[in-house]
């Protein structure tokens, strides 16, 4: 799929590219296809932008494609910008409205490299044909459709017909359509659907249906029953409602009729119901449900609401003041969306587009220029690719955390690595189907039943003789989900460990020092953070565990910095920060870090190193030129190596709140083995690619 060319600007450059993503009708599930068209963009790298030509008044329900999509974008760009005119400018003056959208499609797009368009939703748009409409404004941005079409009920034969309507419509407009994408497929048709519709001539891809992306949460149920939470985890609420069911029967018989991640309608009458229900979801071999809905306005008798509280359900159970009748018909026309809050969504959105799309072809097509900057969605885009082409085996010590089981759903949903959870299983497996999240068959291990366990203590034992460790106390301590997921590492089993999500940075390291150990000629264990900027990904280092490092700790902070660099892909230019460059400046500290920079020559002169240099110095070609001239590594440093712990540490905070960086680490380095550290208030985005890059790192150990 190829882009149309775009007219030099004023400046002799070219435009940004772009995309508009159109379909004929609704429910096509244009939001999937944008999503996984915007991570392919943002991976080539560059500032990518969106565009909504037509959307909802700003000062009305805001745009929740728009806003997904905004929230995913490597450009600066509010989601006012990104709104070229409202459905009430296309009903009142569809050309004035259409040379509006135009003037502010071209501010957004002097501001990108490349610009997704998203087509309007079927919504009130005055033309006999919204699709003619939306390859009108193509026509006039310039942009290529990426056509999407919904294949739900229909036969490829049926899919062929309605393509060629589209197409015709398209020409007629003036536009030019570059490819196929079919939305809602049944699985079982995939093939042929992809097969029929590039009989057009135009490169196709089909998506099956998936469910997820459909079903409405219980907030969004909710919501649309104008309801009230009565009781269970606000957290649950999440959960999408795979299916609606009117619980009208003897309980007995509701029971036989449980499917994981039924919701349930009953009256808060029906006593019997409401307390097997609860008890149901929280015994073993029952299905997990999304939730109770209680309708009528009724509440449950005081005694069994005490009842209740007292079995504390984490169950969502919701109240609202519908009939039967009304609670069922609005629940059944409740549809969920893929909005900013519907993480599970977004990674089933995601992981279609991934499975289904052979995204190096798509992007081939595209003929896309390579910019010289990397955003921050380009460098997460490249870990998860790196991590899914050669998948590693990653045990997570803290599977009784809820950040780490949705982190795990999301890369086993995306099959970036295998996984091993520790905990115990039963609350592991329940906690996780309470939360949506599909776990399969990952390896759930409890260290203190394990078969490793006597193994591990015996090795334990050997390895801490010297220090008087007997067998008795080793198999205490690989009971420490710490020490027993440190020890798989050591022996194999896994090639790698994430933690700290729950644990301190001690917690997680310290077995590490004691089992792992460090790499041949390296005596420091360091760690570096990738700090995403707007253009460009720098690496600083140590800003997580050496607190006031020697000469010789520096070296090797320097030299373990800048390979971690190159194997992640930043050519390493390393500068030793200080107060004072060159030969400016003396004292204990500008002399410790003059005498580092020298072992590093000495220790590893294929590295390119400069210091003591301030941090305006290494980082500002401007600054450079006159501080520094002719330095190979001033001005344009990619690895920034601190003299201390305090300095480190508060730098990179400072830059990530600052200047909106992304934080990706701490990435620890020095270890024969890799094993990571979260932050204990590390997000699921956080755990999700830290688990790339430790995958990445036993890639290469490998």
């Amino acid at each position: 799929m190829a882009f149309a060319p775009a007219p030099p600007t004023d400046r002799g450059e070219q435009k940004s590219k772009c995309v508009y993503i159109a379909s004929p009708e609704g429910d096509t599930g244009k939001s999937t296809i944008a999503l996984g068209a915007l991570h392919l963009l943002a991976a080539t790298g560059g500032r990518v932008g969106v565009f909504r030509p037509i959307s909802r008044a700003v000062d009305s329900e805001r745009d929740y494609i728009l806003d997904l999509l905004v929230e995913h974008d490597s450009a600066d760009l509010s989601y006012e910008e990104c709104i070229g005119v409202t459905y009430e400018q296309v009903h009142a003056d569809p050309e004035g409205a259409l040379g509006e959208i135009v003037d502010r499609f071209h501010r957004v797009q002097e501001q990108c490299d490349s610009v997704l368009i998203i087509g309007s939703d079927y919504t009130d748009v005055a033309s006999p044909s919204e699709l003619s409409f939306n390859a009108r404004v193509a026509a006039n941005l310039g942009a290529p459709i990426l056509l999407a079409l919904r294949a739900s009920g229909r036969s490829p034969e049926s899919m062929r017909a309605l393509a060629d309507v589209c197409l015709s419509e398209v020409r007629s407009m003036h536009a030019q359509a570059v490819a196929l994408v079919a939305n809602r497929c049944d699985p079982a048709e995939l093939d042929a659907i992809r097969i029929a519709l590039e009989g057009t001539g135009l490169p196709a891809w089909a998506l099956p249906e998936d469910p997820v992306l459909v079903a409405p949460t219980m907030s969004e149920l909710m919501t649309a029953l104008d309801g009230e939470l009565y009781s269970g985890d606000p957290e649950l609420l999440s959960r999408e409602a795979m299916r609606v069911m009117v619980g009208g029967m003897t309980a007995e018989h509701i029971l036989e009729r449980l499917t994981d991640g039924v919701a349930v309608i009953t009256p808060a009458d029906r006593s019997d119901v409401l307390l097997a229900l609860v008890m149901a979801n929280a015994a073993q071999g029952f299905p997990k449900l999304a939730g109770l809905i209680l309708n009528g306005g009724l509440r449950p008798h005081p005694m069994i609401e005490s009842l209740v509280a007292g079995l504390k359900p984490s169950l969502p159970i919701i109240t609202c003041g519908h009939g039967t009748y009304d609670t069922a018909r609005i629940a059944a026309q409740a549809r969920g969306r893929v909005g900013v809050e519907s993480v599970r969504k977004v990674d089933a959105a995601l992981a279609l587009m991934e499975h289904h799309v052979d995204s190096e072809s798509l992007l081939e097509k595209l003929q896309l220029p390579t910019p010289s900057v990397v955003t921050p969605q380009m460098f997460e885009y490249q870990l998860i690719a790196r991590a899914k082409s050669d998948r590693r085996r990653i045990v997570l010590p803290e599977g009784d955390d809820d950040r780490i089981l949705r982190a795990a759903g999301r890369l086993l949903r995306r099959k970036v690595a295998e996984l091993t959870l520790l905990g115990n299983e039963e609350a592991v497996r329940s906690r996780a189907a309470e939360l949506g999240v599909d776990l399969g068959d990952t390896q759930v291990i409890d260290p203190a039943t394990s078969e490793h366990l006597d193994r591990f203590a015996e090795a334990y034992t050997e390895l801490r003789k010297h220090r008087g460790m007997k067998l008795a106390r080793a198999h205490q301590v690989m009971t420490d989900v710490s020490y027993f997921g440190t020890m798989m590492v050591q022996e194999g089993i896994v090639d790698g460990m994430v933690s700290g999500a729950k644990h301190t940075t001690a917690h997680t390291i310290r077995p590490a020092f004691e089992i792992i150990k460090t790499l041949p000629g390296v005596s420091t264990v360091s760690s570096v953070f990738f700090m995403c900027l707007a253009d460009k990904v720098l690496a600083y280092g140590d800003c997580a565990i050496v607190p006031d490092p020697s000469a010789q700790q520096l070296a090797d902070i320097a030299i373990s910095s800048a390979a971690t660099a190159e194997q992640f892909g930043i050519t390493a230019r390393v500068a030793m920060l200080s107060y004072s460059t060159g030969e400016s400046g003396s004292g204990v500290d500008v002399d410790k870090v003059r005498a580092a920079t020298s072992l590093v020559r000495e220790r590893a002169p294929k590295v390119l190193v400069e210091g003591p240099i301030q941090y305006d110095a290494a980082v500002e070609p401007s600054v450079a030129a006159s501080k520094m001239p002719g330095s190979p590594v001033a001005g344009q440093a990619t690895v920034l190596v601190f003299p201390d712990l305090n300095t480190g540490n508060n730098t990179y905070k400072a830059v990530q709140r600052s200047a909106g960086a992304v934080a990706v680490g701490p990435v620890l380095q020095g270890l024969r083995k890799p094993i990571n550290d979260l932050s204990r208030g590390a997000t699921v985005s956080d755990i999700v690619n830290t688990v790339a890059i430790t995958a990445i790192q036993a890639q290469a150990l490998s």
